[in-house]
């Protein structure tokens, strides 16, 4: 069946991953907070935050802020955003391949609505993608198939027609379960290899690493 739709994973393989253990840590010691304490907090209410059910705010009141701090939520959430970082080669494939005019790209990925919104706006996603199915909007979390299906139906996409591409092995497997094509993201160059064996031609790209902007002829 020929590809028509191509849905990518946003953390882990346009960018980097926006608050994930690594993130956390580096930002536990950047404001003198313990590590595992945090991580016990973040625990607590990621899914309620990953899902919309609150906000970014209500989740730091939660896990940061549930106590005097001698900084402030502004200074901490400046920080967490700070550190997403996009894969500018990944970019400028995904550049490329929608230029073709071939394909309907979308992003199927967890995240809250605050650092989706930042990460979709300094990536310079929303010029290559044409719907973005994250958890904050959705209301479902990869793996559960409920969030593939959604994608599907709000796309009108056929599961043998659409690729996803994740960095995370086990949000394989329901795409997978459901008809879709998978392909476990390692790096850009062999993506645009799994891309070609399942039929779909990304064409020449280019990558500017300077200034995290991505540009594809």
């Amino acid at each position: 069946m020929t590809i028509t739709h191509v849905f990518f994973d946003v953390g882990g393989v346009l960018g980097n991953n926006g608050w994930d253990r690594g993130e956390r840590a580096e930002t536990a010691r950047h404001f003198g907070l313990d590590v595992e304490e945090l991580e016990e907090m973040h625990g607590e209410s990621v899914s309620t935050l990953e899902m919309g059910r609150i906000t970014l705010e209500e989740y730091l009141r939660t896990a940061v802020f549930y106590r005097p701090r001698p900084f402030t939520i502004d200074a901490f959430k400046s920080h967490m955003l700070s550190l997403s970082q996009p894969f500018p080669e990944t970019i400028a494939l995904a550049r490329a391949l929608a230029r073709t005019g071939r394909y309907r790209l979308m992003t199927l990925n967890n995240e809250s609505a605050e650092l989706n919104q930042h990460r979709l706006d300094h990536f310079g996603l929303r010029d290559i993608f044409v719907a973005f199915f994250s958890s904050c909007w959705v209301g479902a979390l990869k793996p559960a198939r409920r969030i593939y299906e959604v994608a599907l139906a709000i796309a009108q996409a056929e599961p043998g027609a659409s690729v996803f591409i994740d960095d995370r092995v086990r949000n394989l497997e329901p795409a997978r379960q459901l008809g879709m094509q998978t392909i476990h993201f390692t790096d850009a160059a062999r993506l645009r290899e799994e891309l070609a064996r399942v039929g779909v031609a990304t064409g020449p790209f280019t990558a500017n690493t300077g200034d995290g902007s991505c540009n594809s002829p």
